[in-house]
């Protein structure tokens, strides 16, 4: 299957092709289910970062489309990495639900960056939902022993059963019924980011692209937050 305009567009900002294969599928939840991958290379050629995400591609019906889904647990040295797929309808769950191993995915790598702050920072306050629930366990992990203020959205009532958990540090979890869409989150964000953020705490902020795209411009314009302490990349779209 080709890519179509959007894997050119992909090739032309470098981005990497490789061929995934699955080596073993567990359902975690009603919800929720986990596929382990082969990387093909890719770990050895990319090398591997905190929260980082790959682009896989997905037959819709004879045309091409891509999802990015976060990498759990990669392990260069042995170039495996596992996935978790929410289950809804879509092509990407279809496939998902049907994987079995020795089935095959492409993918490709661009886009996906991210650094731990140097120096550490204070505290993380982090907003995010069960789409980014994967990064956000690897962000708490990558920083395991700093505090952090989990806003964590659900949109369904089995999103609590997996709660972000990585890490060894303080955790504040606060959980946020969708409403209104996303726009309960935003309100309550807004109310409490202010008495939480100090001079080195770090924003990182992940869950559907307007709310993201909302919340970051409060946290960079409203509060002053800069962009070296500010993280938001919109990990789905709303119908």
């Amino acid at each position: 299957m080709g890519h179509g305009w959007q894997g050119a567009v992909l090739k032309l900002m470098r981005g990497k092709d490789f061929t995934f294969t699955v080596r073993s599928n567990e359902r975690l939840s009603e919800r929720l289910h986990r596929l382990s991958f082969d990387d093909g290379g890719m770990l050895q050629a990319t090398g591997v970062h905190p929260t980082m995400w790959v682009r896989l591609w997905f037959d819709n019906g004879g045309r091409p489309h891509q999802r990015a889904y976060t990498l759990v647990e990669p392990d260069p040295a042995a170039g495996t990495f596992g996935m978790d797929f929410a289950l809804h309808s879509g092509c990407a769950s279809d496939w998902a639900r049907a994987a079995r191993p020795g089935d095959t995915i492409e993918a490709t790598v661009q886009g996906s960056q991210f650094a731990v702050p140097d120096p550490l920072p204070s505290r993380l306050l982090v907003v995010g939902d069960a789409a980014s629930r994967p990064a956000i366990d690897s962000l708490l992990d990558a920083m395991p022993q700093t505090p952090a203020v989990i806003w964590y959205e659900t949109a369904h009532p089995r999103d609590g059963d997996h709660m972000p958990q990585g890490g060894g540090g303080s955790r504040e979890l606060v959980p946020v019924p969708r409403r209104d869409g996303g726009g309960h989150l935003v309100e309550t964000v807004r109310e409490a980011l202010p008495k939480r953020l100090d001079d080195s705490a770090y924003v990182w902020i992940a869950c559907d692209t307007a709310t993201t795209r909302t919340l970051a411009a409060f946290a960079h314009k409203q509060l002053g937050v800069p962009k070296e302490r500010l993280y938001a990349l919109g990990y789905w779209r709303a119908d």
